[in-house]
């Protein structure tokens, strides 16, 4: 059964949806932009196993997490928010996972408090290993100028084809574009061959945001000892929810 959780941060309620047995080892795990924690939906009964889950909705994006009180204005203050999130949730030390936007988060996190950081999974990091790719930024665009829902669908189908993602998630994240108060928070790309933790890196093999295979490449020559693969068939939007069964299998071999 799923536990939804505000957790008061200096920053604003943020939304949890915690799973899984209460004596489970902690996984906190971050979306992607738009995404929300539910997003986590087909993953979460296979890491419920052994893992207390906890789901986030991400501070300045859509969902139920609320900006209120301190500003959220940089990547500093979003790690600030992720020590009151931990704090407010008992947690001393985690397993995180995050994919793109919030792999990206995972990895500031870890540099920035690597001794609450147990073990690390990125699922198509973005703006880690390398930027995006300029075809990718371009057919974007339009979703950022002027968002709607019907230029968000357009680009969901450009980039997830010919994979299909849960019809319910790509309404729900289509409607998220639209959201007037969301703006996520951007930095710089970390200095990642700086992480020390156990370290698993998973990408789209159709990923249209970057080349998986040149990413893969870099993540090896940043660091050695990570495990660095390549998911058969997937696009970036369309993980976690594509082939949950091998994304959910490696996962769970590694944060054992």
């Amino acid at each position: 059964m799923t536990e939804d959780r505000d957790v008061d941060t200096p920053y604003g309620p943020t939304r949890v949806y915690v799973y899984g047995p209460v004596d489970g080892s902690p996984l906190v795990l971050l979306p992607g932009g738009l995404a929300t924690g539910l997003v986590w939906y087909a993953n979460a009964p296979a890491l419920g196993q052994h893992h207390r889950v906890h789901a986030v909705d991400l501070m300045g994006d859509a969902g139920r997490s609320e900006r209120r009180g301190t500003p959220l204005k940089d990547a500093g203050d979003l790690t600030a928010w992720l020590d009151a999130l931990l704090d407010g949730l008992g947690l001393a030390r985690t397993h995180l996972c995050g994919h793109s936007y919030g792999a990206w988060l995972a990895v500031r996190y870890a540099l920035h408090a690597p001794q609450r950081v147990t073990r690390l999974a990125l699922v198509d990091p973005t703006q880690v290993f390398a930027g995006f790719r300029p075809s990718y930024l371009l057919r974007a665009l339009p979703t950022l100028i002027r968002p709607s829902q019907d230029r968000a669908r357009s680009f969901l189908a450009w980039e997830t084809a010919p994979t299909r993602p849960d019809e319910t998630w790509q309404r729900l994240y289509a409607l998220a574009t639209t959201v007037p108060s969301r703006r996520l928070i951007a930095g710089g790309r970390p200095p990642a061959a700086d992480l020390r933790m156990p370290t698993l890196v998973l990408l789209a093999e159709h990923s249209r945001a970057h080349n998986a295979r040149h990413i893969a490449d870099r993540a090896r020559r940043a660091l050695p000892r990570a495990e660095v693969s390549v998911l058969p068939g997937a696009t970036h939007h369309s993980l976690p929810l594509t082939a949950p069964e091998e994304l959910n299998s490696r996962l769970v071999d590694f944060l054992r």
